[in-house]
């Protein structure tokens, strides 16, 4: 996920919160949170706590969030990139407050001319490569619920065409029921990413093996004279493998359903 990803992300993010934007450049932003994003975002129980309790005025506080490392020195703010302990907090406040939504494209028919909007079904997942090391990385994937057919950076997409979504189907507009479910596609989407990464490079997979077994041979050095291992040596073999086995994780961060024109296929 790039900067300029994150940084318009973010924008979404705190428009749809209802927090008040008070300055957005490309480098930086700078939000006024609200009660409740305040509350979820800046770690105050006790300062709420008091508030609740005695009927004070709340202030919530004002966040800035640097995306361009070039301004960390000149802005004070958070430095925040993907893998950053605040993005990651976005990221899981996105998931419980909305998991699944239901848009259609904004595109009013007439009396005369009635428009179709085909089901769309989606899924934002997070990748991560687990060792000794970690990385992650986002993936969006569309499946079109007529045809079957699937669409990668599906999100990304939506916001390079500047579709207008609304959550009411609009006038005069029409839906085609879905050939596919959702659940279906959940389970196409699954096997689209499961192939994808088995076509990946996985180096990092393999010189993670090779240093677990560097440190397993000095485990071993350690206990080499002794016939019977204690039970300390199993503990710290097993934390061994707990700290490089390589694993892969896919987890499901949002999705939806998305009504869309026919002429945005194209």
């Amino acid at each position: 996920m790039k900067q300029r990803e994150i940084h318009s992300y973010l924008d979404q993010f705190f428009t749809t919160t209802n927090c008040d934007i008070v300055e957005n450049t490309e480098t930086y932003m700078t939000v006024q949170l609200t009660n409740e994003m305040d509350k979820l975002l800046m770690n105050r129980p006790f300062y709420w706590h008091y508030i609740e309790k005695t009927g004070g005025i709340p202030n919530p506080q004002k966040l800035t969030l640097i995306t361009d490392f070039k301004q960390s020195n000149e802005i004070k703010g958070e430095l925040i990139h993907f893998g950053s302990p605040r993005l990651h907090q976005i990221f899981q406040i996105t998931k419980q407050m909305g998991g699944y939504i239901r848009l259609f494209e904004n595109v009013p028919g007439t009396e005369n001319y009635h428009t179709a909007l085909i089901p769309w079904f989606c899924l934002n997942l997070k990748i991560s490569y687990l060792c000794d090391r970690r990385k992650d990385r986002l993936c969006s994937i569309g499946m079109n619920l007529l045809n079957g057919s699937l669409m990668g950076d599906f999100h990304q997409n939506l916001l390079n065409k500047g579709i207008d979504l609304v959550a009411k189907i609009p006038d005069f507009a029409f839906t085609f029921t879905p050939i596919f479910k959702p659940e279906s596609g959940l389970r196409r989407i699954r096997l689209y990413i499961e192939n994808d990464i088995m076509k990946e490079n996985h180096s990092w997979a393999t010189e993670a093996k090779q240093r677990w077994q560097e440190d397993e041979q000095l485990l071993d050095s350690f206990y080499i004279a002794i016939d019977e291992k204690p039970e300390r040596y199993m503990i710290e073999k097993e934390a061994l493998k707990e700290q490089y086995e390589p694993k892969i994780e896919i987890s499901i961060i949002n999705g939806g359903l998305f009504y869309l024109t026919k002429q945005w296929l194209k």
